[in-house]
């Protein structure tokens, strides 16, 4: 059993005033994309084009994570979610993913949860199914994938709950806010660059921070439909 969960509560300083989480994709909002490639119901976009557009879901339920004045907002932009939604409030806001990814595990129902950030619109769920098998090898919390053998991507990557939301309040209680504070805390698999080449592609970790990040991803969603 895995939560889904999404991490929809910064500020988004780098998109100008608007809201990122509910910013649209090709007339859908970029949280309802990736809510839509976890319950398999999104366009074909690559990777994992097929699962992302006609699979099941690889998720049991959805916990987002966002600040108390968002909750309409993606609220309106889940309507009709064919997957039940659970929120994992920022009340202290402002402590960045880590405490995000804290209130989404605590908010969890499930063992394990695929985190993953609103603005990662092309996620490829079979690569979060990898993930979740690799966390849940004997002895293993937490399942990360490491690109270039330099970035850790700690926003797409699954992690115990319960191990996980306490080693964040550990890291929150000493005044560290990176999320590898927490990561370093647990008994993890770091999942290096030829794993993740032989699984997916790097569009998997594509972030969409600014507006003309928004209209590449755009054209992304238009030339995946058309050639479908």
């Amino acid at each position: 059993m895995t939560t889904g969960a999404i991490l929809a509560g910064g500020r988004s300083t780098r998109f100008g005033d608007a809201d990122k989480a509910v910013a649209p994709i090709a007339g859908v909002p970029m949280i309802r994309r990736v809510a839509d490639r976890l319950a398999g119901t999104d366009d074909p976009v690559p990777p994992g084009a097929d699962r992302a557009s006609g699979g099941d879901p690889v998720v049991d339920e959805l916990v987002v994570n966002c600040r108390p004045d968002q909750r309409n907002a993606i609220t309106e932009a889940l309507s009709g979610l064919p997957l039940p939604v659970r929120w994992a409030l920022d009340e202290e806001p402002d402590l960045g993913p880590l405490a995000g990814i804290r209130n989404a595990c605590r908010a969890a129902t499930d063992p394990y949860a695929a985190v993953v950030a609103c603005d990662m619109p092309f996620v490829d769920p079979s690569f979060l199914v990898s993930l979740r098998e690799q966390a849940a090898e004997p002895g293993i919390e937490a399942a990360v994938p490491r690109l270039d053998d330099r970035w850790y991507q700690t926003t797409q990557a699954v992690y115990a709950t319960e191990p996980a939301a306490a080693a964040c309040d550990r890291a929150l209680d000493r005044g560290d806010r990176k999320v590898l504070a927490m990561v370093d805390q647990l008994d993890e698999v770091v999942v290096d660059d030829k794993a993740i080449r032989s699984l997916t592609t790097e569009r998997t970790f594509t972030n969409v921070n600014t507006q003309s990040e928004l209209d590449e991803a755009e054209r992304a969603v238009a030339d995946a439909v058309e050639a479908k």
